[in-house]
């Protein structure tokens, strides 16, 4: 699902008429980029797309930013859409107090919710129950999965601290952003320079577990989280958080450093102890280059994706893939991984170990062949559509004579 940002009305590739002004624009692709259907979102104001989920029912969560909205509270609320599968609005809301809230993050919860991260310089009011402590705030909310909210909670100090990500943990939440507040209203920790990098770990109540500060020097930019996680065999296997990788880049503030606007990474252990640092030339080093997102693959490498520029307005993309063995031994390599698992009509068969050729076999639990095919890749899509609920048995077998096997359960 692609969401975005369109002024454009009813032509060429755009299906749907302009509902006035800017439009949020949905587009549900299938694995080969086949457009599988699209819908404009809006009204008379001015519509910005921010974030886009799917949720455990397999349905959509949209999140976006109206201004000065007829069904608002202030010059800017947060826009809340849920759709289903196939695109159906079931509702629409709208979350704001009386002055400028702007949501930068949604992520999707266990239980088939969704958590917000809202930049907030509202007071209370409107739809909104917590007071903010400076300028600017961490506005949290956790929606459940018919959209309604069962928990806000506000972090912040006196002075300006703007969210950027939030990602699920173990044990319930991380969210992190820059602050420019000395120790006051919920900030426990103090301020370096410029803006430093502020985390909060939370429960699955929102409520604070630890809260650290991390500094680079000058303006620190927060810009993807990814966690590292890990089943714990004494926790009947389930996923324990191992650790937590940031990626962002420092923009210079009051004095230039060799490196700012570089991309860089922070590693950090489950209680949020810092572990390692680095910054991130690649191949060349531009002037100008800032992070858009990091992301942690299944194998231990590390994708960073932003843009490198001698000045701004001439950028380039900048991507740099990079490996951490320190991350790889953490990772859980298994020989066999399907996922979604229960699954409906389809799962993906991901082989852990090196192979040229591979047949995967799916049998029922009385040991009768149902399907086989042969694939070269690592990931292979396997239709179940036609299965009964039950359980059944998948078998991989490659050309160095390894197998492996897993069960898959169809709900």
């Amino acid at each position: 699902m692609i969401s975005g940002t369109s002024y454009s009305g009813k032509g060429l590739d755009k299906k749907e008429d302009s509902k006035g002004g800017a439009d949020i624009w949905l587009i549900r692709l299938n694995e080969f980029g086949d457009e599988l259907w699209q819908k404009t979102l809006g009204s008379a104001s001015d519509e910005e797309a921010k974030s886009v989920i799917q949720t455990t029912d397999l349905g959509f969560f949209v999140a976006g930013n109206v201004q000065n909205s007829a069904k608002g509270y202030g010059s800017k609320d947060v826009l809340i859409v849920k759709l289903d599968k196939d695109g159906k609005e079931l509702f629409q809301s709208v979350l704001g107090g009386k002055g400028l809230d702007e949501v930068e993050k949604m992520i999707p919860t266990k239980d088939g919710g969704a958590l917000l991260g809202i930049y907030s310089r509202s007071a209370t009011g409107g739809s909104k129950k917590t007071e903010n402590f400076g300028e600017g705030d961490y506005w949290v909310i956790k929606l459940n999965k018919d959209g309604k909210v069962e928990w806000e909670k506000n972090f912040g100090g006196k002075a300006d601290d703007h969210i950027r990500t939030l990602a699920l943990t173990s044990n319930g939440y991380i969210i992190g952003g820059e602050s420019r507040s000395e120790r006051s209203g919920s900030k426990t920790v103090g301020i370096e320079e410029g803006t430093d990098l502020w985390f909060i770990s939370l429960n699955e109540r929102g409520e604070e577990i630890w809260q650290k500060s991390y500094n680079f020097g000058n303006r620190d930019i927060l810009m993807g989280t990814s966690i590292i996680q890990s089943q714990d065999s004494r926790a009947k296997n389930q996923d324990v958080t191992k650790g937590i990788l940031l990626g962002g880049y420092t923009q210079a503030e009051g004095r230039i450093e060799a490196n700012d606007e570089t991309f860089w990474m922070l590693y950090l252990n489950q209680d949020g102890n810092e572990q390692w640092r680095k910054h991130v030339k690649g191949e060349s080093r531009k002037r100008e280059e800032r992070l858009s997102d990091i992301k942690l693959n299944r194998d231990g490498s590390i994708i960073l994706a932003g843009t490198s520029a001698e000045e701004l307005g001439k950028e380039n993309w900048k991507i740099v893939k990079l490996g951490d063995k320190q991350l790889d031994q953490l990772i859980e390599k298994q020989d066999i991984k399907i996922y979604p698992n229960p699954v409906s009509d389809y799962a993906y068969v991901e082989i852990g170990f090196d192979f040229k050729e591979a047949d995967i076999m799916l049998y029922d639990m009385g040991g009768r062949q149902l399907q086989s095919l042969k694939t070269k890749n690592k990931v292979t899509k396997i239709n179940t559509q036609n299965l009964i609920q039950g359980a059944y048995l998948v078998m991989i077998k490659t050309d160095m004579n390894k197998t492996a096997s897993a069960k898959l359960i169809k709900k």
